[in-house]
C-alpha cells in the first residue's frame, strides 16, 4: 500500500520532472522561432521599447542587450533586407545570452516548426489557460510510473536477493535504482535543485522572487 507521504511525494513530482525536462531536452525551446523568448523580441522590437525582454538576461547582462537593441533599431530603418539581418541578430544575441544564463550553450535558432517536448506545450498552455490541472495530472502519472516500477523491481529482487551471490546483486542493482530515484525526486522538490542546477544558482535578473 502506498502511504499518504508517498502519494504526496508523487504529487510534487510535478516540479522534479519539468525542472529536469527543463534541463535536458526542453531547453531548446527557447532557442526555437516560435519560443517566448523570440515572442517577446519580436513585440519589443515592432514596439521600439527593450524592457519586455530584460526579465530573460541577468542584471549584468543588460546593457549588451540594450546596445544590440539599439544597434538593432538603426539598422532596421535602413530597409527590409536590412531589418531582417538585424532581427535576427538581436534575436541570436538574446537567446545566447539567456541561455548562458542557464549554464546551457547555445547551438543556434531553431526554425518555426520545430518540434517541442509535449510537456513543455503543455506547461505554456497551462499558463494561457489559468489552469495547471492537465499539466499536474500528466506529470504526476509520469512520475507515479517512474516510482512504481523502481519499486516493483526491486521488491521482486529482494524476494530471491539471498538465493546466490548473483542474485542478490541484481537485487542490490533493483535496490539502489530505486532509492536514488525517489531520493532524486525528493531532493528536487525540496528545493535543493531545479531549473539552474548546472550554474549552481539561479541568474540574477532585474525581479525579486
Amino acid at each position: 500500500m502506498w502511504t499518504s507521504t508517498v502519494k504526496t511525494l508523487i504529487t510534487a513530482g510535478v516540479v522534479v520532472v519539468v525542472g529536469m525536462l527543463a534541463l535536458g531536452r526542453a531547453m531548446a525551446h527557447c532557442d526555437t522561432m516560435e519560443g517566448p523568448v523570440i515572442k517577446e523580441a519580436q513585440a519589443a522590437l515592432d514596439k521600439g521599447d527593450v524592457a519586455s525582454v530584460l526579465k530573460w538576461v541577468a542584471r549584468d547582462k543588460e546593457e549588451e542587450i540594450r546596445a544590440a537593441f539599439a544597434k538593432t533599431l538603426a539598422v532596421r530603418a535602413k530597409g527590409p533586407e536590412a531589418r531582417e539581418l538585424a532581427d535576427m541578430y538581436f534575436f541570436e544575441t538574446l537567446v545566447r545570452v539567456h541561455r548562458a544564463g542557464e549554464g546551457a550553450p547555445y547551438t543556434g535558432l531553431k526554425p518555426a516548426g520545430t518540434e517541442v517536448e509535449p510537456i513543455v506545450a503543455e506547461s505554456d498552455r497551462a499558463l494561457e489557460t489559468g489552469s495547471a490541472d492537465d499539466l499536474v495530472k500528466q506529470v504526476t502519472a509520469h512520475v507515479e510510473e517512474g516510482i512504481r516500477q523502481r519499486f516493483d523491481r526491486a521488491f521482486e529482487a529482494r524476494k530471491h536477493a539471498g538465493e546466490s551471490v548473483e542474485a542478490g546483486r541484481e537485487y542490490v542493482a533493483a535496490y539502489v535504482e530505486y532509492v536514488h530515484y525517489v531520493e532524486g525526486i525528493h531532493s528536487l522538490v525540496m528545493g535543493h535543485a531545479g531549473h539552474h542546477e548546472e550554474t549552481g544558482k539561479a541568474p540574477e535578473t532585474g525581479h525579486e522572487h
